[in-house]
């Protein structure tokens, strides 16, 4: 346990130390209180991590109330090759929010080392298409025949790459990642500045641990730290609580954001059911009656 303890000190002071340098305009990337299931799409080092494939769908309407909030689609397959070092994996995803639309496909590969009995390192590699659009027949413009929009669909795809690092036991991770590697300016419509249509790069650690109370209980806490400057840090505080490796009730807090309740259900270790409620508490939750977050997955054999 002292080990795991100082291994997790030292990987989150590299990670915080790499934020600390970067430069970024806002958070652009979506929300996902189900991360402790969906690690994958966060972090492409996980491909592979355990001897067995799993296809997972997840979809989550945010904001229930305000009209054209975000509502967020994923659907990953990953799991290990016959070599036990390699994984792969691919995801598709959609992110929609008002007359904006995030589309693209992100293909993997990981490499797992086994550092020593207990302990392995997984190095991951994800690329992929993104397409943005903007749908300009969705926005009341202040003066009609604006030719910015004229009410078309203007769209651009350009490639993006994520890298991550997930060092793991038997009952405990860490990793972290770096999605919108490439920095790409997207230019659907021309504009004075390209850095405010910048995608910039993103910072992601994540920990876990899943302690065994006795033989039917157990609980696992796990924490999400996303950073992206100038916006300031963000972090989500997990806990579940395992019944029989089957049945799961869980709570989270996103910092200044919202605070989650969660349920999960996993039918012989194959079908794997998660829902989760955010009530919001930022100055939405007088418009918003919260955000609805479903998950489904399948686990075959390797």
């Amino acid at each position: 346990m002292k080990k795991f303890i100082k291994t997790l000190w030292a990987c989150a002071t590299v990670a915080i130390a790499l934020m600390a340098s970067s430069s970024s305009i806002a958070q652009q990337l979506p929300q996902l209180s189900l991360f402790p299931e969906n690690a994958y799409v966060l972090n492409p080092a996980i491909a592979g991590s355990n001897p067995w494939f799993e296809v997972k769908g997840m979809n989550r309407t945010q904001w229930t109330g305000i009209t054209d909030a975000p509502r967020t689609f994923t659907l990953s397959l990953q799991g290990p090759l016959r070599n036990p070092h390699m994984g792969v994996g691919g995801y598709l995803f959609t992110d929609n929010a008002g007359p904006t639309r995030r589309t693209g496909i992100q293909l993997s590969y990981a490499y797992h080392v086994s550092l020593n009995e207990k302990v392995k390192l997984g190095l991951g590699l994800s690329g992929g298409m993104l397409q943005f659009a903007i749908d300009g027949s969705k926005i009341k413009l202040a003066q009609d025949g604006d030719p910015a929009l004229l009410g078309q669909l203007q769209s651009q795809t350009v490639f993006d790459a994520t890298f991550g690092a997930h060092l793991y036991g038997e009952n405990w991770f860490v990793g972290f990642s770096l999605p919108q590697l490439l920095q790409n300016e997207i230019s659907v419509f021309d504009s004075q500045s390209q850095e405010l249509n910048k995608l910039e790069d993103h910072y992601y650690i994540m920990a876990g641990y899943k302690y065994a109370v006795n033989d039917d209980i157990k609980l696992e806490p796990s924490v999400l730290i996303k950073y992206v400057s100038p916006v300031p840090m963000k972090w989500e505080g997990n806990l579940r609580l395992w019944y029989k490796n089957m049945v799961w009730l869980g709570g989270s807090y996103r910092s200044a954001d919202a605070v989650v309740v969660m349920a999960g259900y996993q039918f012989k270790e194959t079908i794997n059911l998660a829902y989760a409620y955010d009530i919001t508490t930022s100055g939405l939750k007088n418009y918003s009656s919260g955000t609805h977050e479903i998950l489904v997955g399948f686990r075959f054999n390797q």
